[in-house]
């Protein structure tokens, strides 16, 4: 059982496309696992209508396509309570049917209120749950867990624990102990070279608070190669040490007054063999 954990939400936004989402079979799980209870908000994409198509039949054509995205998103909802119940999991349903940035505050709200949030990993540049993400990661104030497309179950029995001092590595461990001591093998993964670490704790320092709290950990030191991709160093060393989860801080740049994903952070969103627990 994973202690600590007491209530999990799981989000998916349904667009009309044909990608399935991973999160919410991954947090049923996840809440089966822990006796937590969990709420699922399964909301659909309200479009407007633009301004320059006023007519009758594009109105039409708007309100049926978001009557079919709202009957998908609660679709999705009912398998969702249907799972839950016969795993024995509390389980809320939340079926929102709003314009994306409304849909993004409401996601925000709820997961100031729970311990996790869990999400589908985008795979795209440009995406809406890329936007999600980096929302709630900055401004919610609670882990998130990012799931990869068509990533089954939950597991965490082997967990890396991506370490390079920092404070927003250190959030991340704290938000997830609860996982950690569930582990049978914690790995420390520390990246050298990509950047100077002189000041950095290193993972070695890690491990005795780590074991303090009941669990097993290594400590794992690997060089960057040429290429300088940390990113791609942790993907190896997750497939090598067969992880089922990644744990990491996840940084950030201001950039025109946009805020961005740093380089790894977005990098291991996009493609992940494992989820990503990751924390601000």
């Amino acid at each position: 059982m994973i202690a600590n954990l007491k209530s999990i939400l799981a989000g998916t936004t349904e667009e009309g496309g044909e990608r399935p989402s991973s999160a919410v079979g991954y947090a049923l799980g996840l809440a089966s696992a822990a006796q937590a209870h969990l709420t699922v908000q399964a909301a659909s994409l309200k479009m407007a209508i633009p301004f320059s198509a006023v007519g009758q039949l594009a109105s039409d054509i708007v309100t049926s396509e978001n009557r079919r995205l709202h009957e998908l998103a609660e679709a999705v909802a009912r398998d969702a309570g249907r799972d839950a119940e016969q795993l024995g999991v509390s389980c809320s349903l939340e079926t929102p049917h709003l314009p994306f940035p409304d849909l993004v505050e409401a996601f925000l709200h709820q997961a100031r209120v729970h311990d996790v949030a869990v999400l589908d990993a985008f795979d795209g540049v440009v995406d809406l749950d890329r936007v999600l993400a980096e929302r709630v990661l900055f401004e919610s104030g609670r882990p998130v867990i990012a799931v990869p497309v068509g990533y089954s179950g939950f597991r965490c029995r082997r967990i890396i624990v991506a370490w390079d001092g920092s404070g927003v590595a250190a959030r991340a461990v704290a938000d997830a102990l609860p996982l950690l001591r569930a582990a049978d093998q914690v790995e420390i993964v520390s990246v050298v070279g990509e950047k100077d670490i002189a000041r950095a704790v290193p993972g070695a320092e890690l491990a005795p608070h780590l074991i303090r709290h009941g669990v097993t950990a290594e400590v794992k030191s690997l060089r960057v190669g040429g290429s300088g991709d940390v990113a791609e160093v942790l993907r190896d060393q997750a497939s090598l040490f067969h992880a089922d989860l990644i744990v990491m801080g996840a940084y950030r740049h201001s950039r025109l007054q946009e805020i961005l994903l740093g380089g790894v952070t977005r990098s291991l969103l996009g493609a992940s063999p494992v989820p990503l627990f990751l924390s601000h």
